[in-house]
């Protein structure tokens, strides 16, 4: 096990061990028998592969090793940003016999269908990653979404208080306003942004949502915010995709390095703008961490047992409570680069190439 601050253990009851992931599907059923005398039988749909380079870099493989360590039948889908398509793939995979289905919801209204749809057949469910408001899944795996928002806030603040800004003027780019997680990230920067704002330390400037996280979109927002508000001196930006986005446009003001850009995720891309010194902070996930843990969860299920988790949290819509495996967020500067390749998240090779290499040496990346 690394001994570094970020190593990750393996969550839950199960072991989930780290076999080679092979291909999406799994078709060995496990050695005991499942829920309802159903052989264990996963399903996992993806919500895209454009918005973050997260889940088919990081989740699938992760999620892949963790069932076939736990020698159990799974199937993992993408929906590729298409609600009809996601519709679509949690029917085939309630037709193909699922006793556990996992979702990563695009909204929430078809994410309920989805729900409604697998528990009227007995099927098992849990939210991944983003809670479907009224869903009613049996649980849900996370991170804490607000302590997200705080630290990319704190981060904006310790970098423009670097910067020994007077007053900057602070623009806020948020995530999609269908996902419950944007509204937790913006409830967690906001509080620590509004009391800056209100004593006059940063001035409010434009904040707007991004519909369903589209990294294009966010560039011609965020290129229309500084237009109109040509003294930005700061951007809270909800993840490193659409972090990129407003980097682009800096780059073609001439403004990038000089106006601190939040982001969330620490990808590649990401880790390499901090690198270059184009943003910021990242907030690091340990997405293995919460993939094990969905993985342990779905393994029990299937199995007809009944696990326990470490949290709840309240459904505004439904004003119930939903059983909850929450994870620790950790904010990602320059000097703490390191410590996302030391955990094992990123490779040195995908991150330090190129010109990247002595950036690399120097943020002690070995």
């Amino acid at each position: 096990m690394r001994k570094g601050i970020l190593a990750v253990a393996t969550a839950g009851a199960v072991v989930l061990g780290g076999l080679a992931a092979c291909g999406k599907s799994n078709n060995s059923a496990g050695s005991s028998g499942g829920a309802g005398g159903k052989a264990p039988f996963v399903g996992v749909i993806l919500p895209d592969s454009k918005t973050s380079a997260r889940w088919e870099g990081n989740d699938r493989p992760y999620l892949e090793k963790a069932f076939q360590a736990a020698g159990v039948k799974y199937d993992i889908e993408n929906a590729q940003g298409d609600k009809n398509a996601f519709q679509t793939l949690a029917d085939q995979l309630i037709t193909k016999g699922v006793n556990v289905l996992v979702i990563v919801n695009l909204d929430s209204g078809t994410g309920k269908a989805v729900l409604d749809k697998a528990k009227a057949q007995g099927i098992a469910t849990i939210d991944y990653d983003r809670l479907t408001l009224g869903g009613g899944a049996d649980f849900y795996v996370s991170f804490d979404n607000v302590a997200v928002g705080k630290l990319q806030g704190q981060g904006l603040v310790k970098c423009l208080t670097d910067m020994k800004a007077a007053k900057p003027k602070v623009a806020e780019l948020n995530g999609s306003p269908t996902d419950n997680n944007a509204t937790l990230f913006a409830q967690g920067y906001n509080s620590v942004l509004d009391p800056k704002y209100s004593d006059g330390t940063l001035v409010k400037g434009p904040n707007q949502a991004v519909p369903d996280w589209d990294n294009a979109q966010a560039g011609t927002i965020f290129e229309q915010m500084l237009t109109a508000n040509k003294d930005i001196k700061g951007v809270l930006v909800a993840n490193d995709g659409m972090a990129n986005s407003v980097i682009s446009v800096l780059k073609k003001n001439s403004l990038n390095g000089q106006v601190p850009v939040t982001g969330q995720d620490a990808t590649v891309q990401g880790l390499q703008h901090i690198l270059d010194g184009d943003q910021c902070v990242t907030v690091y996930k340990a997405i293995k961490k919460e993939a094990d843990a969905t993985a342990a969860l779905a393994v029990a299920l299937a199995k007809g047992q009944n696990p326990s988790v470490n949290s709840s949290v309240d459904d505004p819509t439904s004003k119930k409570k939903v059983k909850a495996e929450l994870e620790t967020p950790v904010a990602i500067y320059k000097d703490n680069v390191k410590d996302v390749v030391a955990d094992g998240y990123v490779t040195k090779a995908d991150l330090c190439t190129g010109a990247y290499a002595a950036k690399c040496t120097a943020a002690g990346i070995s």
